[in-house]
């Protein structure tokens, strides 16, 4: 099976395995509830994984309603899925803040063909989570935003990430993006399982367009010299 086919495959078949949630937290698997994002994910990685080529696992946090959540292509809206990687959507056009920087710090890399050509994004939650709040509006919620989720998806991410590591990535060195709470539970969880040698963490792509805005190029620089370590391997 290609790198392309074993991904397809994972997300087809992607579940919650894991223990009760907490009350008001509800599974969001973007794969089973928009009719066209399988279609969608399946162009994704037949155009960019049809080959049997290794790649470095970028684990983000879990999928945002307003991108993967739609796309179901982690970091991508439906804007960049347009404009960027000419695939087509019909539906909601949204515009999501970690999407435009990751696209603009993967064509500073080469462009999608060189970029996931080297790398795979996911998350230790694959699936997305999300709350109503006292207005009754349904917002992201991350996996680690309460301790109660963070204990009930735990054995669920170990399970994930013993998945992921089988489509065919490179365990040399793993990147991580979040440098707070995502960081420090995926340190702790290589830590007890030893899923990767070195595990990099960056600065969240939300994080840098929400806060650090004008050090944007800055923050891709960093990102391109921390990715490019993996050349440093061969």
């Amino acid at each position: 099976m290609t790198f392309a086919e074993k991904a397809i495959n994972f997300n087809r078949n992607l579940s919650y395995t894991g223990k009760a949630l907490p009350k008001g937290i509800r599974i969001m698997n973007p794969f089973l509830e928009f009719e066209q994002t399988m279609g969608i994910m399946e162009s994704f990685y037949h155009k960019y994984y049809n080959d049997n080529r290794q790649r470095h696992l970028i684990l983000g946090i879990n999928p945002s309603r307003l991108g993967a959540g739609l796309t179901g292509i982690p970091f991508t809206d439906p804007k960049r899925l347009a404009s960027e990687l000419h695939i087509g959507y019909t539906g909601r056009i949204t515009h999501e803040p970690s999407s435009v920087f990751m696209y603009e710090m993967i064509n500073a890399y080469g462009g999608p063909t060189a970029f996931y050509g080297d790398f795979y994004i996911n998350s230790p939650c694959p699936l997305g989570f999300t709350s109503v709040d006292a207005q009754g509006k349904e917002k992201n919620y991350n996996y680690y935003d309460s301790k109660a989720l963070l204990d009930a998806v735990g054995d669920y991410t170990v399970e994930i990430l013993h998945r992921l590591i089988s489509l065919g990535i490179n365990t040399d060195l793993c990147f991580c993006l979040g440098t707070g709470k995502n960081e420090q539970y995926l340190s702790k969880l290589n830590q007890k399982h030893g899923f990767f040698k070195k595990l990099v963490a960056l600065a969240h792509p939300r994080f840098i367009m929400q806060y650090k805005y004008p050090a944007k190029q800055q923050y891709i620089d960093h990102y391109l010299a921390e990715l490019g370590a993996i050349h440093d391997e061969i």
